[in-house]
């Protein structure tokens, strides 16, 4: 009889202290959780018959009641080019997200998902296209890691919060995970080492502050004035750039962390030395920094730019005191932006 994991506790998603209470209510001793929780996060094991220091009886009652949760490659694709792997992952319900490995001279980062599809509406952003399905689960961002490392025989150093989703639409199971990524007896990763880009759901940068992580803001901005950035990032309807830099400049005085602004440059609409003169008056005074993207072409769209345009509007910020750089372009031979490949899987 198949068993029916939906019934069960993904014990993945469980902090260290919920398994602890978990444990101790099926009537073990709470130093048993701390065993479980370093076979999962650092042995990584994948069936609990493998937990070699419980006994049989217990590893039986464990998986009578919880589940360990994973992800299977349905495609993945190395570029030529660089070291960058594009991972297509399927759910375990079926769906498809997508994570990107890319290696740098301090080591390996990776990009991961936040939500299956995405419900923002970024006019020039393929992962909105195929269309927003559900959130990922605590377990399901960290198995992108887990499988990742597996598959490429590596180490992760570093997270990006910048594959498909919007992590502040998935605020609990987002938070939920970094606590997981960061518990000492288990990965005990700094969330120094991970970036969290948000199309700008003002509430949540306020509390994304307070919680007062360590981790990098990242801040899709694309434009400087309400109506050219509402006409490409819907969200702006509801959070118009002044209540946006507000929040950025909270998050900044609470943290003490520099915030980087993506800029995804796009010919005739927001590249113009007017849009750099504005972009400098937005961010006087705040520790920041410019990322300058050239927009990938999709076929539903027709936004473009390239790496001439780029550098023409990197000049005009520097020009004029503004800390800007141009993204680095990885894996342009396998499409490694996001949304790309799990639309195309799924057309």
């Amino acid at each position: 009889m198949t068993e029916n994991n939906h019934e069960k506790i993904d014990i993945l998603s469980l902090s260290l202290s919920e398994l602890e209470e978990k444990i101790q209510q099926l009537g073990e001793k709470k130093f048993r959780a701390l065993q479980i929780w370093q076979w999962l996060h650092v042995k990584r094991v994948r069936d609990f018959d493998k937990m070699s220091n419980l006994s049989a009886q217990f590893r039986g009652k464990l998986s009578d009641v919880f589940c360990i949760k994973s992800l299977i490659i349905s495609k993945r694709l190395a570029s030529n080019i660089d070291n960058t792997v594009k991972y297509l992952y399927e759910l375990p319900d079926g769906n498809h997200i997508e994570t990107v490995l890319m290696e740098y001279k301090h080591g390996y980062s990776l990009c991961v998902s936040t939500q299956v599809g995405c419900k923002m509406g970024c006019r020039f952003c393929a992962s909105t296209i195929a269309g927003y399905k559900r959130n990922l689960l605590p377990s399901e961002i960290l198995l992108q890691i887990y499988e990742t490392e597996r598959d490429s025989n590596i180490n992760i150093s570093s997270i990006v919060l910048m594959g498909i989703g919007e992590p502040l639409d998935n605020f609990e199971n987002v938070t939920r995970f970094l606590e997981i990524l960061r518990d000492k007896d288990g990965n005990n990763m700094s969330l120094r080492h991970v970036s969290l880009s948000t199309c700008g759901i003002v509430p949540k940068i306020y509390d994304l502050a307070d919680k007062n992580y360590g981790i990098t803001l990242s801040v899709s901005l694309h434009a400087t004035d309400d109506e050219k950035r509402s006409e490409i990032m819907p969200v702006n309807d509801k959070y118009n750039i002044n209540e946006l830099i507000d929040a950025c400049r909270y998050y900044l005085k609470k943290t003490k962390r520099r915030i980087s602004f993506e800029y995804a440059l796009i010919d005739g609409v927001n590249d113009s030395i007017e849009q750099a003169k504005q972009l400098k008056r937005l961010l006087h005074g705040m520790q920041s920094h410019v990322n300058i993207i050239p927009v990938n072409k999709i076929k539903e769209r027709e936004f473009t730019s390239d790496r001439k345009s780029a550098i023409r509007f990197q000049n005009m910020l520097v020009d004029l005191g503004v800390n800007a750089t141009i993204r680095r372009t990885l894996g342009s031979d396998i499409d490694a932006a996001c949304g790309q490949l799990r639309r195309e899987y799924e057309i």
